[in-house]
């Protein structure tokens, strides 16, 4: 019965020895973090181009492809210039995030123009021409759009904007690529110059131009808060309760059935004896 008592013994201890699964040996390396992807360090977004009507932005301050210039520029000496520049995030969203409730989502862009943007007037617009807006998506779902009432042509300006992000506008949480941000640049400059003709006479009017900076000179600051770095979190995974824990009721139970059977085995050898 010593025999039995002991292996009775020895089963409790294996069944309250915790186990891990895998060589515990062996590290795990993580993969490299891209720094085209949001991270804890990093939350802002930049605007490039190719200069060949493709626009995008990701979380990296640099790009190989983007054009050498570091600005987007359109002209027309007569007619209307239509500005609709969608920058989307490329490479696609791969985090889930979490904006902070209350804190801004803030803008920084550099624009020019020249020629005329207010309709009515004495210009040449005739309702043809719309002032610059900059529009933020998550996804297909529009957040917010800034509209940027008119300066002084000919010169660049510093557009700098902020929304405040609430609960009640539901766009706090973005899943990944199906949220993936994009923002919309549109404005409509009309030009009216003339020349003066084989004559070389003075020409008049003004032409329509239109500037774009990239970069760090166009950048959205995305108030993503702490919580968005939670393993659990990213894993869709939500947050359990202690004794929840996968496993443990497993090794209570095992535990309990270990200590029943040494009990037993008591039992019997008081009978006995």
């Amino acid at each position: 019965m010593r025999a039995k008592t002991l292996v009775a013994l020895l089963v409790t201890a294996l069944m309250l020895t915790p186990v891990q699964a895998g060589d515990v040996t062996v590290s795990q390396s993580e993969p490299a973090e891209d720094p085209q992807q949001p991270n804890a360090n990093n939350t802002t977004m930049y605007m490039w181009s190719n200069g060949m009507a493709t626009e995008w932005t990701h979380f990296n301050t640099n790009e190989t492809e983007s054009v050498e210039e570091g600005e987007l520029t359109e002209e027309k000496d007569n007619g209307l210039i239509n500005i609709k520049y969608r920058f989307t995030m490329d490479p696609t969203l791969d985090k889930r995030l979490i904006m902070t409730e209350g804190a801004e989502m803030r803008g920084n862009f550099n624009v020019y123009y020249e020629g005329d943007i207010d309709n009515g007037g004495d210009g040449s617009c005739n309702n043809d021409c719309e002032y610059l807006n900059i529009t933020v998506y998550r996804g297909p779902n529009k957040v917010f759009q800034h509209t940027e009432q008119p300066w002084p042509a000919e010169n660049w300006k510093n557009i700098v904007f902020s929304y405040t992000m609430t609960e009640e506008d539901g766009h706090l949480e973005w899943d990944k690529s199906n949220d993936n941000p994009v923002i919309e640049v549109t404005m409509k400059v009309k030009g009216d110059y003339q020349s003066g003709g084989i004559l070389g006479l003075q020409g008049s009017g003004s032409p329509a131009g239109f500037g774009f900076k990239l970069g760090e000179e166009a950048r959205l600051e995305m108030p993503i808060d702490e919580s968005t770095w939670d393993e659990d979190f990213q894993a869709g995974i939500d947050a359990m309760p202690e004794e929840d824990t996968p496993g443990f009721t497993l090794v209570v139970a095992s535990a309990a059935i270990a200590m029943a059977v040494f009990v037993n085995i008591g039992k019997e050898e008081e009978t006995e004896a």
